[in-house]
């Protein structure tokens, strides 16, 4: 891999791995959602700078005109001076203003070669963590201080993971040709953030023809990194329909026009849409996620809202779905006597690994960690990941990060308020990350 020493590397990070773990717990105690990262954003700024990168953030990375999703203005001054008491520095803070809280560092080596990137989440869930004294963060004093927000998927442990491979990087640049990216990406967990540093020019300057990713994976044994093959994640799209009829009193129900039934209905129909509609082979999901009718309890509604995403594997197949959603759901609410109007915003596309990076990155994989450590998985998930935009531009590659306790039974699913993975994993993270990139740069 061109490594002058990999013992030295996995000494580099084995020393480093008790700072990252506290760095990781830091932020776990600190977390915070899409567009308002100041606190972790600052920190982040700050140390690699310490560390010699050249470091671009806010209205630089962040392309303001396709931004979804962000706060008011209200909540996000409150986020910002929250992030300020907590130890952010105020003018950083200010200066990602309006939530551009993404971060680009580049550490260019003295010889010429390729430029490699890898892209890591900041953002958290707002999920409400798990405070019985058997979850680890809260015996070991840093569960989240915040309501209603939690690293439930492991977003600050990935955090923890770059830092410390851009430490070791730096430490070894003269080992290195080409140059290298790292890319802190806000707003995950939402609507996404990769699009906006794409669309503000992170791939460029220079160009990047090689992009890495990873993620925690609870399911996973500690110690084992799992490939997937080709398609790893869903396209998605997030659906709104609104059927409309007239209200009325419950005791002259003759008067209305009920809109339970049609949207009931609509319901019912739609969950044969995949299984009446496409072939057994073909994965996807349609799923109506919330309902929403009706103001009291002796009035018959006039209107009810349902909400649910579609994820498909493949662009045609998600075009069908659509199509199938909007008549299915017109048709039965016309059958009714009512109206339905559907709406779609599409989310994320497929993310697709590439088969060359595949081909290079896992012979080396199994060389520093070992064949049985190393798992090749063939069937993609439903889930989504906004790393797709970057796969659409250049060459990407995301696996996962093993963090259950081999030794325990018991599994915590991403997003869970009981998530707990195994720091131990934020080691392994580091060497998985340094062993691409040296294999990448020298391959």
């Amino acid at each position: 891999m061109g490594v002058r020493n990999m013992a030295t590397i996995w000494q580099q990070a084995e020393e480093l791995k008790d700072e990252m773990v506290e760095r990781r717990r830091d932020l776990h105690r600190h977390p915070e959602t899409g567009w308002t990262e100041f606190r972790t954003a600052s920190m982040i700024i700050g140390e690699l700078k310490k560390l010699g990168y050249d470091v671009k953030f806010g209205a630089d990375v962040i392309d303001e005109k396709s931004m979804m999703g962000v706060p008011s203005e209200a909540e996000l001054a409150d986020y910002m001076q929250r992030a300020i008491n907590e130890g952010a520095d105020p003018e950083l803070v200010k200066k990602m203003a309006g939530g551009k809280t993404g971060i680009v560092a580049t550490l260019k080596t003295d010889k010429p070669g390729k430029t490699v990137a890898f892209r890591f989440d900041m953002d958290c869930n707002d999920v409400e963590e798990e405070r019985c004294d058997e979850h680890r963060p809260t015996k070991e004093g840093f569960a989240s201080e915040h309501k209603k927000a939690m690293h439930a998927c492991g977003h600050d442990m990935h955090t923890a993971i770059l830092l410390g491979t851009a430490a070791i990087l730096k430490q070894n640049a003269d080992t290195l040709p080409g140059t290298v990216k790292l890319f802190f990406q806000p707003s995950e967990e939402t609507i996404g953030g990769a699009k906006q540093m794409i669309d503000a020019g992170c791939l460029e300057d220079p160009h990047v023809e090689n992009v890495i990713a990873l993620h925690v994976d609870p399911m996973t044994d500690l110690g084992k990194l799992k490939f997937t093959k080709g398609c790893m994640n869903a396209a998605t799209t997030e659906m709104e329909l609104t059927v409309r009829g007239k209200a009325c009193h419950g005791a002259h129900p003759d008067t209305g026009i009920d809109v339970l039934p049609p949207a009931c209905s609509i319901v019912a129909a739609l969950q044969t849409i995949v299984s009446r509609n496409l072939a057994p082979t073909t994965p996807a999901v349609v799923t109506v996620g919330t309902f929403q009718s009706g103001t009291a309890k002796n009035v018959i509604s006039g209107e009810a809202k349902l909400g649910g995403t579609i994820r498909a594997l493949d662009l045609d197949v998600m075009a069908y779905l659509k199509k199938r959603v909007q008549k299915i759901a017109v048709d039965t609410a016309e059958a009714y006597g009512t109206s339905c109007e559907v709406f779609f915003e599409d989310s994320y596309p497929p993310l697709r690994n590439s088969d060359e990076l595949s081909a290079l990155l896992l012979p080396a994989m199994e060389e520093v960690f070992g064949t049985e450590n190393i798992l090749r998985n063939e069937i993609p998930s439903l889930g989504a990941d906004d790393f797709s935009y970057f796969t659409q531009t250049c060459r990407g590659l995301y696996f996962d990060l093993g963090t259950h306790d081999p030794c325990s039974d018991e599994y915590f699913p991403l997003h869970s308020e009981h998530f707990a993975p195994q720091e131990e994993a934020v080691k392994v993270g580091m060497l998985a990350e340094l062993t691409a990139v040296y294999t990448i740069l020298h391959g």
